[in-house]
């Protein structure tokens, strides 16, 4: 495969050669960043844009691994700080790995525990996440507090175990150790995913600790390489996390520092609402290498928020409140969400969307799964999430198609319009 070059401003960084990794553009959206890809993986290609689905624990919640084929899902996304508590990244490496372990015998992903930082941390019972904004007030702000389960210092992070209280401790050089034996075809970079509301002078300080750490998670990351390259077993790629928050200036600072240490691509983290897309996604991607592919890490279960990504740049996404919703009851669909054990739908023998090739709404009607909730049966928990699974996995399908077709705008005011029931306005 040929090596890939960036040219800085002083001068030209050259990867060293990746087997059966790599990436290439296949179509352009005109006067967009939208683009239509291929993603090739030690485990198969990817065609991008794509939804990442979300298999935390090394599974997809009540789905199995044939369902989620059933869908059209082409990656799974696990997590590293929960397989490092279970049942240990030494336990997925005697397996296999990671695709091999879970029989996936896919693309994998792991993110690094970089989001336990904040999930663990700051955010630890305050009821915040990474869509917080200021009407929060002083609950997003980055202090400390006894009962957090995750402590940042200079060099790392000392989480308490969420299952037993038992101490850990996560670093760049460890993250990469753990992903490296995890065995998933994308790696991410170690980083540090600030409190949204976090005052400007902490935003800057966690983002020179997310830098540092970037960059020890690549001198790790290649003498790992080096080793497995020894013993020929096949490349895991390794992906930079841009963060900055809501701040222009840093976000372009930390994409420039990023792409410098000439990683295999981009995950965008700390991303909040919609809206926001086009200044912060947009900033990151004006300074990111045009021919790496770009995730955005945990998107919010927003629809608009796959268009606009798409429009402006972004390559993959993962977020897993789709099945986590569907447990809870909720349903997307072509007209809007709804919530199905709502009475309403006691007695409708209609499908969940009437337009969805999904196996739940080819099969099952509103009441029957109403039914299921009411009578606590898990099959409910299985019908839900499928449908949701197989609902945002085809729409950025469909995307990609309209990127491929030229019809992108067209796709994009139409659907979301009827989605939202009035035109939308991002």
């Amino acid at each position: 495969m040929p090596q890939n070059h960036i040219m800085t401003k002083d001068k030209q960084i050259t990867t060293k050669d990746t087997p059966n990794y790599g990436f290439d553009i296949t179509h352009k959206l005109p006067n967009s960043l939208a683009r239509a890809g291929v993603l090739h993986t030690p485990h198969g290609d990817i065609q991008t844009p794509v939804f990442i689905v979300g298999g935390t624990k090394a599974t997809v919640k009540t789905l199995t691994n044939d369902q989620v084929r059933s869908i059209n899902g082409q990656a799974i996304l696990a997590n590293t700080y929960h397989l490092m508590l279970r049942p240990g990244a030494d336990i997925v490496e005697q397996g296999g790995g990671l695709a091999k372990f879970m029989n996936w015998n896919g693309p994998t992903f792991t993110d690094s525990g970089g989001f336990q930082v904040f999930s663990l941390g700051v955010a630890y019972k305050k009821g915040i996440n990474a869509v917080a904004n200021s009407e929060q007030g002083d609950a997003g702000k980055a202090k400390a507090s006894s009962d957090q389960l995750a402590k940042i210092d200079e060099f790392g992070v000392n989480f308490r175990s969420h299952i037993d209280g038992s101490a850990l401790r996560m670093t760049p050089e460890s993250s990469m150790r753990l992903q490296w034996q995890i065995g998933a075809d994308v790696h991410m970079a170690f980083d540090e995913c600030p409190s949204p509301l976090a005052e400007e002078s902490y935003i800057r300080e966690s983002l020179a600790r997310t830098h540092e750490w970037a960059r020890l998670s690549k001198i790790e990351h290649d003498k790992i390489w080096q080793e497995h390259q020894q013993a020929g077993k096949p490349y895991q790629a390794l992906w930079g996390v841009v963060q900055g928050a809501r701040i222009e200036e840093l976000r372009r600072e930390s994409a420039r520092f990023i792409s410098d240490l000439d990683v295999d691509g981009f995950g965008i983290g700390g991303i909040f609402e919609p809206a926001e897309i086009p200044t912060a996604v947009n900033w990151a991607v004006q300074e990111l290498p045009e021919d790496k592919p770009k995730h955005l890490l945990g998107m919010g279960n927003q629809i608009s928020d796959l268009f606009l990504g798409v429009e402006y740049g972004i390559d993959t996404f993962d977020c897993i409140a789709f099945t986590r919703q569907g447990r809870n009851g909720s349903c997307y669909t072509a007209t809007g969400r709804i919530n199905i054990k709502n009475t309403q739908f006691k007695t409708d023998f209609t499908p969940l969307d009437p337009e969805c090739a999904c196996y739940t709404c080819q099969n099952h009607t509103k009441a029957y799964i109403n039914h299921l909730f009411k009578a606590d049966e898990l099959l409910a928990l299985t019908l839900n999430s499928l449908h949701n699974e197989f609902f945002v996995v085809n729409l950025v399908d469909r995307i990609r198609q309209s990127v491929i077709d030229g019809t992108f705008y067209d796709f994009k005011a139409s659907y979301l319009e009827r989605y939202f029931k009035k035109p939308f306005n991002p």
